[in-house]
């Protein structure tokens, strides 16, 4: 792998998981995670996140299907390495799949998945997503470890787990930890994402590392939608990133 550009500006990938989160507290067919998919297209966003947990927590495999046949930006598809995974991402061919760490004590997401553990199951894994045409990400902790192996088991690119920088925003040590990772990720020939726990409070400084070139938020553009709307939210956190982008070129 070579080295690649920096990007010029950063896109924005929207999870849109907890609009199902909230449908299914009432297991009614409102509000529709699709729906707000296509309300974040036509607010901006470049492209449309939602995770598929074997429980089935929140989205459901109708709503996958249908955000497949109806995402005209792309779609990310989020899941656990597992074979049944495996096959509904072969079925709905996504633009790109998202590795990540999945257990069903917890309440979210709440670290990176170790590539170290199983390399030869995620190895193979992301080996079949490409014979599918589908572009492979690892979720992981912004670790040079984690750096190195993404990228020996072949991975497109990296999506940096910001949750610890987000609940510790004023600790310079996360903010360098993700930044360090991002340059050794961009220098190895990794695409660099980042996500997790960014609000528009929060997100300055990771947009601001110039490797990233895509952020997944979620949760804060569904609790800011309560106020203001789905689109609002989402040109909101659009005008944050891009002023952090554009402090990069002045």
């Amino acid at each position: 792998m070579t080295a690649l550009h920096h990007p010029p500006f950063q896109r924005l990938y929207i999870n849109i998981d907890h609009v199902a989160t909230i449908r299914q507290a009432r297991r009614t067919d409102e509000p529709d995670p699709v729906a707000a998919a296509l309300a974040c297209e036509g607010a901006g966003a470049h492209g449309i996140t939602a995770h598929l947990r074997e429980d089935r927590r929140h989205i459901q495999d109708d709503d996958v299907t249908r955000l497949a046949a109806s995402v005209q930006t792309v779609f990310n598809l989020e899941m656990a390495c597992t074979e049944e995974m495996l096959t509904i991402a072969e079925r709905l061919r996504p633009y790109q799949v998202t590795f990540v760490p999945e257990r069903r004590e917890e309440v979210t997401t709440e670290g990176g998945l170790n590539v170290t553990h199983a390399p030869d199951l995620l190895a193979r894994a992301i080996e079949r997503m490409r014979n599918a045409g589908i572009r492979s990400s690892l979720f992981i902790d912004p670790s040079p470890v984690m750096v190195e192996q993404s990228r020996a088991l072949g991975a497109d690119a990296i999506e940096l787990h910001t949750g610890r920088y987000a609940h510790h925003p004023d600790d310079p040590a996360q903010l360098d930890a993700l930044a360090s990772a991002a340059a050794l990720a961009h220098a190895r020939g990794l695409h660099v994402h980042a996500g997790h726990g960014l609000t528009v409070r929060n997100v300055t400084a990771v947009a601001a590392i110039p490797e990233i070139e895509e952020l997944n938020i979620g949760h804060s553009i569904v609790s800011r939608a309560v106020f203001v709307g789905i689109a609002v939210a989402v040109v909101e956190m659009r005008d944050a990133m891009d002023r952090a982008r554009s402090a990069l070129h002045t």
